[in-house]
Order: structure tokens, then sequence, then C-alpha cells
């Protein structure tokens, strides 16, 4: 078993990799943005770079579980999320609505992904 962690903090990892899997811990809004569009564009950005660093990207996600702290936020929160999803690409996906730890959250998103095949 080949087990890599990254940013490792004291009560969870930002993700882990083995075998050529993925796993993104639960990436939540870094930006002090209150609407759902701006808080999406940031985690996906966040989701974006802990894949790059892991060796994959956004066209080998797996899977993709989103959050939402009201699904009333499911229409705008998809505008966001299908201009940054790749073409042919789409993952499997689940969406509800969740009471989230930090009341100004809106979303949170977790995904697993694999890691690119090295040439």
């Amino acid at each position: 078993m080949n087990l890599k962690r990254l940013h490792v903090r004291a009560r969870y990892s930002e993700a882990a990799i083995c075998n050529g899997m993925v796993y993104l811990a639960g990436m939540v809004p870094e930006c002090e943005a209150t609407d759902i569009r701006s808080q999406t564009t940031d985690v996906l950005a966040q989701v974006d770079r802990c894949l790059a660093e892991a060796g994959s990207d956004r066209t080998l996600i797996l899977r993709a579980q989103i959050y939402l702290a009201d699904i009333k936020d499911i229409a705008a929160m998809n505008e966001v999320w299908d201009a940054w999803v790749s073409a042919g690409s789409a993952p499997p996906r689940a969406t509800v609505q969740a009471a989230l730890s930090n009341p100004d959250w809106r979303i949170e998103i977790v995904v697993t992904a694999v890691q690119a095949l090295r040439t």
C-alpha cells in the first residue's frame, strides 16, 4: 500500500492519496463572500488546486458530494458547477441540504478522483 497525506492538520488532512486514488476532505469557502455563486467558485478553485497537487484534475473525478446549507441555492450553484465541469467528464454527483458547521458557509464539496496516468 502506498499512502500519502497532503496538508495534515491535527483533526484531518486535506487529501489522502492511496494506490492511485485521491480522496479530498470537504472543501469549504475561504472567501468572505456570502452568496452561493462566489462560495461555489471559491470551493471549486480549491478542488482544482488540491487535485493538481495530488496529480489529478477535474476530468478524473469519480464522484462528488455537494452539501448545501439551503437546497434553494441549487440552481445558482449549478450555474457555477456547469461552467466549471469539463464537457464529457461530469462525474456522478449527489447534492443534499445539510447543516454545515459554520453558519457563514453555504456549500461544502467532497471529491474522490484518480491520479493521472504518468507516461
